[in-house]
Order: C-alpha cells, then sequence, then structure tokens
C-alpha cells in the first residue's frame, strides 16, 4: 500500500517553544523512540505533524482508545468473497513503509495492546504478527512517537515502567504568555489583543486545576474561541461555547469560569 495519502503537503504552522525541534531531529537521526509528555491540546499533535513534514516522511498518526486491540494495530484476516485475506493494520503499514507513526494518547490503550510495539523500540526493530506468524523488520526510516498526558496518571490508567524506559522523552508544556498568545493570534486570525486576552482567560482557568476542574483551557481551546469570535460570536458567548461549556458541568464551577472571563475582558 502506498503511504502518498498519509504525506504532509503543506507546512503545518508551529511555532517552537524550546529545542523541542533539536531534540527530536537528534532522535529521528538514531531512530530512537520519542514520548512527548504534557498536558491536552498543548502542542503534542502539532509538533509531530510539522517535524513530519520537515523530514519529508509520511505520518501514520492512531488515535488510541481502550477498546483497541493489537489487531487494529497490526492487521487481521478479513473475509473477502469466498477467500480470507490479511490487511495490514496502520502500524503494519507504517513499519513496512518507513513512516513516522505517531500513538496520539497511549495511555488511553490497554496495556496487553500497547506491549506490540516493545519489539520496534530496540535494537531489533521488528514487529511480530503472530496471527500470520511473521517477523516484519521495519524500514530503515520507520519512526516510533507516542504522546502521554502525565496528568491522567493512576493505577488503572498509566503506561507501563517497561515502556516508558523504552523512549527518550520531550517535555511539553503551554508556551509563555507572549508566544502563547502568538500562536491563538495566528491559527484563529485574531488581533494579537483579543489573543492576549483569550490567553489570560486560559491562564485563569489553569489556576482552577484541582479546585474543581481536571484541565484548565488549553491552547487549542482557546483557539477554537478566537474562531468563534472571529466569525461575530461575542466573545463571553465564545468563552462560553469553547472554554467555559467543554470543560466542566458544576455550577460552581462553571460559575468561576465566567468570572474569571469577566476578570480578563
Amino acid at each position: 500500500m502506498s503511504l502518498d495519502p498519509f504525506r504532509i503537503a503543506d507546512e503545518p504552522f508551529y511555532s517552537p517553544v524550546a529545542e523541542e525541534m533539536t531534540l527530536f531531529e537528534a532522535a529521528y537521526a538514531e531512530r530512537l523512540p520519542v514520548m512527548l509528555k504534557g498536558p491536552t491540546g498543548c502542542g503534542k499533535t502539532r509538533f509531530v505533524e510539522h517535524m513530519a513534514w520537515k523530514l519529508g516522511r509520511p505520518l501514520v498518526t492512531i488515535a488510541c482508545h481502550e477498546d483497541m486491540t493489537a489487531a487494529d494495530l497490526v492487521g487481521r484476516f478479513l473475509l473477502d468473497g469466498d477467500a480470507t485475506v490479511w490487511r495490514d493494520g496502520p502500524m503494519t503499514q507504517a513499519v513496512r513503509g518507513g513512516a513516522i507513526c505517531y500513538l496520539d494518547e497511549i495511555v488511553e490503550a490497554r496495556q496487553d495492546t500497547t506491549v506490540v510495539i516493545h519489539p520496534l523500540t530496540d535494537e531489533r526493530r521488528v514487529l511480530m504478527l503472530e496471527k500470520k506468524n511473521e517477523l516484519i523488520p521495519a524500514h530503515e526510516d520507520f519512526f516510533l512517537v507516542i504522546s502521554y498526558n502525565p496528568g491522567y496518571q493512576s493505577a488503572v490508567k498509566d503506561l507501563k515502567e517497561s515502556t516508558k524506559q523504552r523512549f527518550a522523552a520531550i517535555d511539553f508544556d503551554y508556551a509563555e504568555p507572549e508566544r502563547e498568545a502568538r500562536i491563538v493570534a495566528a491559527e484563529a486570525g485574531i488581533q494579537p489583543a483579543l489573543a492576549d486576552t483569550l490567553v489570560k482567560i486560559a491562564r485563569a482557568s489553569r489556576n482552577l486545576r484541582g479546585h474543581g476542574l481536571e484541565e484548565g483551557a488549553s491552547t487549542r481551546t482557546i483557539i477554537r474561541a478566537g474562531k468563534l469570535i472571529s466569525r461575530g460570536i461575542g466573545v463571553e458567548q465564545a468563552c462560553e461555547m469553547a472554554i467555559v461549556a467543554p470543560l466542566t458541568d458544576s455550577p460552581d464551577t462553571r460559575s468561576a469560569l465566567r468570572s474569571a472571563v469577566q476578570a480578563c475582558l
């Protein structure tokens, strides 16, 4: 199967926060699998898209979830008329074709599923298709990236230490206010002053983490608010729709968020 549909033609906008691009390129040069650690909506996925474009590699993205099985990753036998045929899963396609394979929010996947990546993360660089009794050596350009939100750690939902230690890690966080405002202005197509206000609202909401909120407003969230405003929606209404309502159903916490919006306006 051709991986051309997975190539990114146009440069995705990304504003570096620190040395993450240099670190990623060094890891790619050595084919060291990388784990991106950071809160929801801070730019991890956009970063991977930008680096795939920069390196000229196709990008196969897999959104992990708790019902995902190993077959969803590597493939399965399917009926085709009167015959049974094998269909490669997205990870197998990436391994064969030399793509960057990105497992988004890997902590959402079952631990018995994610162990299939282990042989790809050490000197073996192979993928075992147990149902076919086939061992696939990874293409020389294959590169494995996972993302992980440490804020979701729990006894039930966490990565095994044996998985974590197979990866080099790059820490991500929300950009400092001035840089985050530039990102929001560029992505949402709004004026810098308005972007600055939205960042202030987001930072105020992040202060409520642990006090009614599991997560504050992410950069992605306030970009959505900015896009609504650019379409003529009022600032307060856009913040209600993109920030307050999605983040919580608690009346008290919503009231606190609305107060934060008012204070920033």
